[in-house]
């Protein structure tokens, strides 16, 4: 069996870079997915959907010094279920709403800001991300 996602969206935070246990590092930001339809009562719908994104190895280290809020990616990974439920992340937000949290570990991350000057530098160009093979961007 099989399954993939890919993700097109906006950085919603800054990536933060820890490192495992045993010394590989892992960047985890949060991108945000929007789409506008009409609903059936003719009226106008924003949809955004929140993805939170964790990705090993050279990879993190790459995103965490290139990303920044706001800038574009595609993402390619796994969902990662809430291990009691199998479901998304459910979580009562401050206001008292309920919300999820779909939770993706990447295996490939795609710069899609156009190649050249940041604040940060130049970003690199999509196959130095994409060139790494799963086994150093998964710890397992």
């Amino acid at each position: 069996m099989y399954h993939k996602i890919i993700i097109v969206g906006n950085l919603g935070r800054d990536p933060e870079m820890r490192y495992a246990p045993n010394g590989q590092p892992v960047t985890s930001f949060s991108v945000a997915t929007s789409r506008r339809y009409t609903a059936g009562d003719g009226q106008a719908v924003d949809e955004t959907i929140w993805f939170r994104i964790s990705v090993w190895g050279k990879q993190a280290e790459l995103c965490n010094q290139y990303l920044s809020k706001g800038r574009r990616v595609l993402v390619e990974g796994t969902l990662i279920p809430d291990a009691s439920t199998g479901s998304p992340r459910i979580f009562q937000r401050r206001d008292g709403t309920a919300g999820a949290a779909f939770e993706v570990r990447a295996t490939t991350v795609r710069f899609l800001d156009r190649k050249g000057e940041t604040a940060e530098g130049v970003i690199p160009d999509i196959e130095t991300v994409e060139g790494l093979s799963d086994e150093e961007s998964i710890p397992f």
